[in-house]
This record gives structure tokens, C-alpha cells and sequence, in this order.
């Protein structure tokens, strides 16, 4: 029994079928297809099966995953014994909220890649519901985000990375326009700039003008919060952001904050993995760093 083949089934697992294990392997189809059968030979047993047009795992199929996870897992272990960390050449998958990859997280890679310069970090900016489900299937080895995402159970080991206010932004000559944005029953002609519609704050600031039945002219909707400030410094509209995303604008002047009722109103970050997934050096690690920023930063 080759390792090739049990790694190339746990990626078909974490990616959901044989050709996007493929791609993420750089194999060939027909590759992926020899190495499952012959995997299948060695076990003398069907792992998969072709339900319509897709191939689904069969309870043996099922049955095999734990099996493999504990293998894969301790032959990670191996990789590192004896290894200094400057010497590891592991590689982490990490998701990471866009507002903390952004402004949170640039000192914690220097100083990651300075200590383990040989590790590769794989990056992806991603919505925090999206990031905690895919620490559950196995998708990613670590993940910072924002904790209010309808909770994780006991499936996921959380280490803290700080309590940030959220606050609502405006230009000055906006804010002298429409000043208060505590007085329910209104209709105010101005959009809000904000990023998709499962944005933690987005939904803490859409459900508080649901209560207030305060109605903005439309909404805007961007992926990045530079652009977002930008169009607001330009007197495009209005935005609710964690206060830590517009620091030097507001210090500069170019944005203002507008008093609501939910001024003061924080979001908890946390750096969080599977509770069964093995915590590597460059796992614990990377950890190690956030926790540093957590113990420094805002509570």
C-alpha cells in the first residue's frame, strides 16, 4: 500500500471528487482513477462507487477515512522529528476574515516566515462561515476569524485574538449631512458600502437598522475594505467597519465616527483548528504568534 494513494484519498475527500482532486494534485483524471484502484486491490475492497454521474464513497469508503487521517497524521509527525524550526518545510493552509488578513495579520507572517523561513504558507481571504466550515471538514489546518458565526460546538479548539469595536464611518461632509443614526422610523438617502451579505458586522449593522426601522437608500457591495474607505472618504456613502480597519483614517480626519445606539458593540476574534487535527511545530507556531498579539492587543 502506497502513501501517494492514501493522500490522494484524503484529497478527494477534502475536495469533493476525483477531478478536483486532480487539479489540486496536479495530476491527471486517469491517474487519480489508478492510484483509487489501486488502493481498492490493495484492500480488497470498493471504496467508491459511480451513482449517476459522480463517484460516492461506499461505507467501506467511509469507514477508511479515520484510518487514514491517523497514518497521514503520524507521518507528519515523522517529517518533523529532529527538525529545528527554521529547518521545517511543512506547508499550513490558513483561512483568514479579509479584515484581519489585512491589517492584523502582516507582522504575524514576517515574523513567521523570519523564525520558519523553509515553511509554506497557503493564504486565502475568506467569509468566516466558510472558514469555520472548512476547519470542520478538514479544508484548512488553522483559521482566524470572527467567533459570531452561530457557534462551533465542541468540534474546534479556539485560542482568543482580541475584542475589536466596530464603529460606523462616514466623510465629515456626510456626517454634518445626516448626523444621527439613532432616531427609529426614518428613511436616509444615503447607501451603505459594506462587504457580501454573511459579513459578520454587515449583519450586526443590518439587523440594528431592522430594529430601529432605519432605511438607507441601497446597499454597496465590496470585497475589499480599502476600496470600501475610499468610497467613503468620497462622500459615497457610509460604512460599518471594526475600528482598527480605519485607525489612521480617523486620526487623519478623513472619516468620522457616528453615534448609534450600538456604539461600543465589539466583535471577538480567534485563531481556531479541528480539535483532532495534530497541532504541528508550524501550527503551534503560528498560535503562538496570534496568541502574542491577543495578549497585546484590544480586549
Amino acid at each position: 500500500m502506497e502513501l501517494k494513494c492514501l493522500r490522494t484519498f484524503r484529497t478527494i475527500i477534502d475536495e469533493g471528487g476525483f477531478s478536483k482532486a486532480a487539479k489540486k494534485l496536479n495530476y491527471t483524471q486517469s491517474t487519480i482513477t489508478f492510484q483509487m484502484n489501486q488502493l481498492e486491490r490493495d484492500l480488497s475492497t470498493t471504496l467508491f462507487e459511480k451513482i449517476g454521474r459522480k463517484m460516492v464513497l461506499t461505507k467501506a469508503g467511509e469507514h477508511l477515512i479515520p484510518y487514514v487521517d491517523d497514518i497521514l497524521q503520524s507521518v507528519d509527525k515523522l517529517s518533523f522529528l529532529g527538525e529545528h524550526l527554521s529547518e521545517c518545510q511543512g506547508d499550513i493552509q490558513i483561512g483568514v476574515g479579509e479584515s484581519l488578513l489585512c491589517y492584523k495579520l502582516p507582522a504575524i507572517l514576517k515574523e513567521f516566515h523570519r523564525q520558519a523561513p523553509k515553511a509554506r504558507l497557503f493564504l486565502r481571504s475568506m467569509n468566516c462561515y466558510d472558514i469555520r466550515d472548512e476547519l470542520f471538514s478538514g479544508g484548512l489546518d488553522l483559521g482566524v476569524f470572527y467567533e459570531d458565526v452561530g457557534g462551533f460546538g465542541s468540534n474546534l479548539a479556539v485560542k482568543p485574538f482580541g475584542n475589536y469595536p466596530v464603529v460606523l464611518v462616514a466623510s465629515p461632509e456626510i456626517q454634518n449631512r445626516y448626523p444621527d443614526f439613532v432616531t427609529p422610523d426614518r428613511t436616509i438617502p444615503l447607501p451603505l458600502i459594506i462587504n457580501e451579505p454573511n459579513c459578520i458586522f454587515r449583519q450586526i449593522f443590518e439587523q440594528y437598522l431592522r430594529d430601529k426601522s432605519i432605511i438607507l437608500d441601497h446597499t454597496i457591495e465590496l470585497w475589499s475594505i480599502p476600496t470600501i474607505k475610499n468610497l467613503v472618504k468620497n462622500n459615497v456613502g457610509i460604512s460599518f467597519l471594526p475600528e482598527f480597519t480605519v485607525t489612521e483614517e480617523l486620526n487623519r480626519g478623513e472619516l468620522v465616527k457616528i453615534p448609534t445606539d450600538i456604539s461600543g458593540t465589539k466583535i471577538t476574534a480567534v485563531c481556531a483548528h479541528h480539535k483532532n487535527k495534530w497541532v504541528s511545530p508550524l501550527m503551534q507556531l503560528f498560535i503562538h504568534l496570534c496568541d502574542s498579539v491577543s495578549c497585546g492587543g484590544e480586549r
